[in-house]
């Protein structure tokens, strides 16, 4: 018995070090396309490198639909009223727009943060699961939050070592990078965590249920409305719709559309001369008072010293802030930037 635990014990150190010596060849790939801070998109149209060399403050947005993978360094989740450690080798996937908020921490100039994100949308996924015959049963008869963390297996590594790859060959990266994307978009529906992946309710849009209404707050959240009257739309009780809501956005859809308006409201005044008042106002405020008050409670500071905040440490190199991802003018809520996934309405670039 000892000689069989000391086996398993040697094999399983061996696993750890076949793995890191993966990610370490994943970093060196990376290093050879880019060592710039930020996001820097690559030529293959999903796949997005981002690498900081700075401790990030914790940062509100929105996770669009997406899969980051750590390589190196660590980063904080915050969703609902729980915290989220995770670093290399493990990854974040979000299936559906949910605000949260991250922040990457320990990063320094000698060892940066360095990440790799995949977009993706619900019908891709849709698409596999049907083209591939997928059935997996959920686990739980309870709706999961639309966003999870997960380790990396050497499997997963080695789709993202060929999707790297592909950066060096042009003329074949558009066409087998999609059919790389499907490969990984199987991959992690066959693992441990594919019955959240296929909680029918995140990605059917068009039929009844949390999916339509998560949707319709989206594009609809300068609008006003009541619980009711959403859920009624949905073919839902008010009881279940805010109970499934809940359960998978970590919010109420009142919340929910309020912190959709508090971001957008930022984005606006970040993008150029628009003042507070004018942002309340088109993202569906009717009391730049009460505006005020939510911004604050939610991004620490009033917006004009929000504003001032940002810019002064934007100026001074203490925060990444991608000027194209939020110069947009007069468009709704688009993605964390990240999360271009988180849809991040953000201002720090996340991987």
């Amino acid at each position: 018995m000892p000689e069989q635990g000391l086996d398993n014990h040697a094999i399983s150190g061996k696993r750890v070090s076949i793995h890191k010596k993966a990610l370490d060849q994943l970093i060196a790939m990376t290093d050879r396309i880019t060592r710039a801070e930020g996001r820097t998109p690559t030529m293959v149209p999903f796949l997005t490198i981002v690498r900081s060399s700075r401790e990030s403050l914790k940062n509100p947005g929105v996770l669009t639909p997406s899969f980051c993978l750590i390589l190196q360094g660590a980063k904080k989740l915050y969703l609902g009223q729980d915290i989220y450690h995770y670093s290399a080798g493990d990854y974040l996937a979000s299936l559906i727009d949910m605000p949260a908020a991250a922040q990457i921490v320990g990063a320094t100039e000698e060892s940066p943060y360095i990440g790799l994100r995949i977009d993706f949308t619900a019908q891709e996924i849709a698409s596999v699961v049907m083209e591939a015959e997928i059935h997996t049963e959920p686990k739980e008869k309870s709706l999961s939050a639309g966003a999870f963390i997960g380790k990396s297996d050497a499997e997963l590594l080695d789709i993202f070592n060929r999707l790297l790859k592909l950066i060096d060959k042009p003329k074949e990266a558009r066409f087998l990078s999609e059919l790389i994307k499907r490969e990984m978009i199987f991959n992690l529906l066959s693992g441990d965590f594919g019955h959240l992946f296929l909680q029918k309710a995140l990605f059917d849009q068009r039929a009844d249920g949390i999916g339509k209404a998560i949707h319709w707050i989206k594009e609809n959240y300068a609008s006003s409305f009541t619980v009711e009257e959403l859920a009624k739309s949905c073919s839902m009780s008010i009881s279940g719709l805010h109970h499934k809501f809940k359960a998978i956005t970590t919010m109420g859809p009142l919340q929910y559309q309020k912190r959709l308006r508090l971001l957008e409201a930022r984005r606006l005044m970040l993008s150029g001369p628009m003042g507070a008042t004018t942002a309340a106002l088109t993202v569906g405020y009717e009391s730049p008072s009460q505006f005020n008050r939510e911004y604050r409670r939610l991004f620490g500071l009033p917006p004009l010293q929000d504003m001032k905040a940002v810019r002064q440490a934007s100026y001074a190199g203490d925060s990444r802030i991608v000027k194209k991802s939020i110069s947009r003018r007069n468009q709704p809520v688009k993605p964390f930037e990240e999360p271009q996934g988180l849809l991040l309405l953000q201002l720090h670039d996340e991987g």
